[in-house]
């Protein structure tokens, strides 16, 4: 007896030793891995510990660093839509309290393999099925058991997170609600084609700026990002909590006041005041939802991955000009942390009518990062509400998400990009463009084009420039145009403008415009100007 209390208090003060033998919570029910690729499989343990993992008649053995973080690799496997287990093993000496009878092994049920997309962004990227378009027809008819959904929770965070939040879920009628549209509606097009099962990892924040969502040292070191993210971190830092709280509270009660003051009479258009210490938390400041939302996800398998950003970047046109540089920095810094250049693919802002924003300088930055390798945008500017910043037509939009990535990852031959500018040449008084994906170009409705503008001079102002100092600026005052389409390509003349040197076209925030092409996707908003 005496013997046993003994090895019993022995285990016990060994187990309180002991680390938990584990994996990232991203490994968890119900999972989708990804096919046809080495599979990343991670956790921690004792230091020094053997761990080995078993799955899918694979058998690999990896050993803990002296930090306990451990990692593996799978071997690349085809799509599997039937159910199987995960077991990892550990062979410590010392012995995991909760594991005391049953020694170091945990299982991880109902995975499947198939195709994993990772999505990111702000709230168009966030907006649940239950808000999107026909939501009671959508949910009833979710009965797709091979569709997962992993919903990352954590928030912002001052230093980078090695564990993520969230869990995986089976997509039904009673669990579809709460996914994101577009990824959701991306994932449904996917199964449907590929016959897979689709793992849809969605990992984004309403109301948050693209700044949040890089490494910060990474935006320092960008020479062309240095000024502007200094700028930010100093303004960051000189927030007064006491005051801020001062004035919700102040705001707060002038709120419930004028609703009570209603009495019975309609309340308060206005929505009651959010508190800014709490929502400072919540979306956190520059690289703090990379390090709280993004970083603890990596190195997870993934075929590729999906942003939906923008409208908090588009105040003006000096920001939206940034994006240009933005953008391209957060996709190769994020591949080079994958270790792969993951197919990208973003939508580009939609038609939305918004006094306080200049929105078309983000779509042109957006429209410019095509430049990177192995990218994509889907074109909305036919899909937007005028008065909604949030388009309910999600099915719209995982749709053309979809049809970018069947072409260019799966390689179906299908369209998947509305008409994108390549060259302009000026002959006289008219202006040639030229487009790619512009098979069947055409007019979506009416019988004239709209949204072409022309200018043939340069305007020379005085203007302030973000360091108080008078500077000369050269503009343009355009003028609408008319526009034919011939020969695969658009025409554009005015008979107010004589020998034109730039052209635009959907230029405005909420522009009226028409050009597609035979798959009826449309244009993307440009300008060719003379620099």
């Amino acid at each position: 007896m005496k013997k046993l209390l003994l090895v019993l208090t022995l285990a016990l003060a060994s187990a309180l030793r002991a680390a938990n033998l584990e994996c990232s919570n991203i490994f968890a029910d119900h999972m989708v891995l990804q096919r046809e690729k080495p599979v990343a499989i991670w956790g921690w343990a004792d230091a020094n510990e053997t761990v080995t993992v078993e799955f899918n008649g694979q058998k690999k053995t990896t050993k803990a660093s002296a930090n306990g973080k451990w990692m593996l690799k799978l071997d690349p496997m085809k799509a599997n839509a039937i159910s199987q287990k995960l077991v990892v093993t550990g062979s410590s000496n010392d012995v995991n309290l909760f594991n005391l009878f049953t020694g170091r092994k945990f299982e991880i049920n109902d995975i499947l393999v198939g195709e994993v997309w990772l999505g990111s962004g702000q709230s168009n990227m966030a907006l649940e099925v239950n808000r999107c378009l026909n939501m009671e027809s959508e949910k009833a008819s979710a009965n797709y058991p091979l569709i997962r959904e992993f919903t990352e929770r954590s928030t912002a965070h001052s230093e980078p997170k090695n564990n993520p939040k969230g869990s995986w879920t089976i997509c039904s009628p009673i669990t579809v609600g709460n996914y994101s549209g577009a990824l959701y509606f991306m994932a449904r097009e996917l199964h449907k084609e590929l016959k897979v099962p689709v793992g849809i990892i969605h990992s984004s924040r309403g109301g948050t700026p693209i700044e949040n969502w890089i490494n910060l040292n990474t935006q320092l070191q960008t020479p062309e990002l240095k000024e502007s993210t200094e700028a930010e971190i100093k303004l960051w830092n000189a927030f007064d909590e006491v005051k801020a709280k001062t004035k919700y509270e102040k705001d707060l009660a002038d709120w419930k006041a004028a609703k009570e003051k209603a009495d019975g009479q309609p309340e308060p258009k206005t929505k009651a005041p959010s508190d800014p210490i709490a929502r400072r938390k919540f979306n956190g400041g520059p690289g703090e939802l990379f390090n709280g939302k993004i970083v603890a996800l990596i190195p997870f398998t993934v075929r590729g991955i999906i942003w939906y950003q923008g409208e908090a970047n588009a105040h003006n046109a000096e920001r939206g000009k940034l994006y240009q540089t933005q953008l391209p920095t957060l996709i190769k810094d994020w591949r080079k942390l994958w270790n792969e250049e993951l197919p990208f693919c973003w939508a580009q802002l939609p038609n939305f009518e918004r006094s306080d924003a200049d929105w078309p300088w983000l779509r042109e930055s957006q429209l410019k990062a095509l430049s990177v390798p192995n990218t994509g945008m889907i074109t909305t500017i036919d899909i937007g509400e005028k008065d909604d910043i949030h388009p309910k037509n999600k099915q719209e939009i995982g749709r053309r998400f979809a049809l970018w990535a069947l072409n260019t990852v799966y390689g179906k031959k299908i369209e998947y990009s509305g008409p994108l500018p390549i060259s302009r040449e000026i002959r006289g008084d008219k202006v040639i463009i030229s487009f790619s994906h512009a098979d069947g170009l055409k007019i979506k409705d009416g019988t004239e084009l709209k949204g072409f503008e022309v200018a043939n001079a340069q305007v020379k102002s005085k203007a302030l420039d973000k360091n108080k100092k008078e500077t000369e600026i050269s503009t343009y005052n355009y003028a609408p145009a008319k526009a034919i389409i011939e020969n695969g390509k658009v025409i554009v003349s005015s008979d107010t403008i004589k020998n034109p040197t730039a052209v635009r076209y959907a230029w405005a925030n909420y522009p009226d415009c028409n050009l597609v092409n035979q798959d009826n996707l449309p244009a993307s908003p440009f300008r060719f100007e003379d620099k």
